[in-house]
């Protein structure tokens, strides 16, 4: 910066430059370089969670503004910064925490919208704003946590809830479809059965003379009642009991109350 008696006179490029002293001085350089300025703020959100937001602004002075970005702000970064927090605070207060989250780039145009005329108005063009991190309180962050770990594990519930439930569907359908099935061989074999005895009688019948078709099941029902015997006797680890027939009804049950009757006044 070029000043005549301390009054701002004009800008020299960088290299050698000639002026007349005493009467031009030298002032301070302005770097024409795009800087870079980090803005804290520590605001709320609408559903009133407080929030740590980190916001890198970058900014160049204008060539033909030069006089504005030097003599019209003391201190360019405290100053605009301010007006940065205010635009921010502006900016997220208006939005949920999860808005927040996934609205970056909507806070980012709201502010150079927002601050562009301003930077302009002190010399500086507004490159761009970079919400860089936004963190809330650490108890919100260990809540929200445990929130998505809740629906996780609720999700996990259901999902082992539906996956049981198929399996025991398909098991029912299994067990109705075998018994299905069994149901169909046992009558099968019951069918079998009552044609191998309507054979059996027809054959006994033609071959044995006088006899009738009741003395046919007779000798049948003997035969199982044989075939019976034979296999308790061969099986392993059966205890069986045969109690005696009078063929009197309820003679079995009287025969047992005596028997008790008279075990307990023995006792």
């Amino acid at each position: 910066m070029l000043e005549q008696c301390g009054k701002f006179s004009d800008y020299k490029e960088a290299g050698c430059v000639c002026y007349l002293w005493p009467c031009y001085n030298l002032g301070q350089t302005l770097s024409l370089k795009v800087q870079k300025m980090d803005v804290v703020l520590n605001t709320k959100t609408i559903d009133n969670v407080f929030v740590t937001v980190s916001v890198a602004v970058n900014m160049q002075v204008k060539k033909d503004k030069m006089y504005e970005a030097f003599y019209a702000v003391s201190n360019p970064y405290v100053q605009l910064s301010q007006y940065v927090k205010d635009g921010l605070r502006s900016a997220v207060c208006t939005m949920t925490l999860d808005d927040a989250y996934s609205g970056k780039q909507e806070i980012s145009d709201y502010l150079i919208d927002h601050l562009q005329p301003t930077f302009s108005n002190f010399g500086y063009n507004l490159m761009s704003v970079l919400i860089t991190e936004i963190e809330p309180d650490r108890k919100v962050m260990t809540a929200m946590n445990e929130i998505n770990s809740s629906k996780r594990l609720k999700e996990a519930a259901v999902q082992r809830a539906e996956g049981e439930k198929i399996i025991k569907v398909k098991q029912a359908e299994a067990e109705a479809e075998s018994m299905h099935l069994s149901g169909i061989g046992v009558a099968r074999q019951r069918r079998a059965i009552m044609d191998g005895l309507k054979s059996s009688i027809v054959t006994f019948n033609e071959g044995v003379s006088g006899t009738t078709s009741k003395d046919v099941m007779d000798l049948l029902i003997l035969n199982q009642y044989f075939d019976t015997l034979d296999n308790i006797g061969n099986s392993q680890g059966i205890r069986t009991m045969f109690m005696p027939s009078t063929g009197g009804k309820g003679s079995f049950t009287e025969d047992m109350l005596v028997a008790n009757e008279a075990s307990q006044s023995l006792i």
